[in-house]
């Protein structure tokens, strides 16, 4: 009888862009304030991604430190996939340009679309390529250059979001090795309406007409997305740990996507979690989509602040709506 192959984490990375934008930098832009963003959002500044710098280039950044933390080669990969919703171009695929960039010719690339959801979409995704004997080292990426689909005259939408990527490489692991415990997708397509970007599909091709329109930039039901994503990503934070066969008392830390501090607050209170079991960096780094989690994590594992054997859930909500959640036993 074969032995079941488990699947983990090898090693992780992140970039983020050299230039950061604060809030005070956003008052001289739109009409709000420091006080205003901190309050309601809890962002202080963010990164934004050079003109001529693309969602590829940034991923490519992440991955080459995630594959040195992991002591392989670009080589080495099998798959690469790319969460992202701000390709280089609508095709080719963005893990193309990001395997190009590597030196990685022999892994087969895709692009996953789930939003804020994809990264940990992808979790599910890589977890069972692993297990299934398909694929032993997967390149998995969040990267997105929100800054690029933003309307900066509108203040509620472009306070929240920045620039940057995540990569982490999924392979074979022994058991309560930085091992996925357990993972879950779910989407609501009903509800699809209360975020997006309408132009540049076959809907709204490019024109004239959609770029007056402002169709190609982000838009956003705030209070609508506010209410659904408490209330989902609780639910899914609790399914990721009944999956994994744990008690919420054995998580040791939950990695919400970093939205909205008042989203993150509610989830905890929810949860009956203390402040300091949610982590949160969206202060320095904003809303970066699909690149949020795996950020978010890069910075909890080189910082030290996950222990060997502790669990944590990772859990995440957007537009489409989708939203996914994932156990870890590090």
């Amino acid at each position: 009888m074969s032995q079941k192959i488990r699947a983990g984490f090898l090693g992780t990375g992140s970039y983020l862009p050299e230039k950061i934008l604060t809030n005070q930098d956003m008052e001289k832009i739109i009409d709000t304030s420091d006080e205003w963003i901190v309050t309601r959002t809890g962002i202080k500044e963010r990164h934004i991604a050079a003109p001529d710098q693309t969602t590829s280039d940034m991923a490519t950044e992440a991955a080459k430190r995630a594959i040195e933390a992991a002591g392989i080669k670009a080589t080495d990969l099998d798959l690469i996939i790319v969460a992202t919703i701000t390709p280089d171009m609508p095709t080719p695929a963005t893990a193309c340009w990001v395997q190009s960039k590597l030196g990685a010719p022999q892994a087969a690339a895709f692009d996953l679309s789930a939003a804020c959801s994809g990264f940990v979409y992808g979790l599910s995704v890589a977890r069972a390529f692993v297990e299934s004997g398909t694929y032993k080292r997967i390149l998995l990426i969040g990267a997105e250059k929100l800054t690029a689909f933003i309307d900066w005259k509108d203040r509620a939408t472009c306070v929240l979001f920045g620039d940057g990527a995540g990569a982490a490489i999924i392979g074979p692991v022994e058991e309560g090795q930085h091992e996925i415990l357990s993972s879950y997708m779910a989407a609501n397509g009903k509800e699809a309406e209360l975020l997006k970007i309408p132009g540049g599909g076959c809907r709204y091709p490019p024109s004239l007409q959609t770029v007056e329109q402002s169709l190609h930039t982000l838009k956003m039901e705030g209070k609508e997305i506010f209410k659904t994503a408490v209330k989902v990503m609780t639910e899914a934070t609790l399914e990721a740990i009944r999956r994994a066969g744990l008690k919420i008392e054995d998580i040791s830390m939950v990695v919400p996507h970093q939205a909205n501090i008042r989203i993150i607050n509610a989830i905890g209170e929810r949860l009956n979690l203390p402040p300091e079991m949610l982590f949160m960096n969206l202060d320095k780094i904003g809303n970066t989509s699909a690149a949020s989690v795996i950020i978010a994590l890069d910075e909890i594992v080189r910082t030290g602040k996950i222990k060997k054997g502790q669990a944590l859930v990772f859990v995440a909500f957007g537009a489409g709506t989708t939203l996914a959640s994932c156990a870890v036993r590090w």
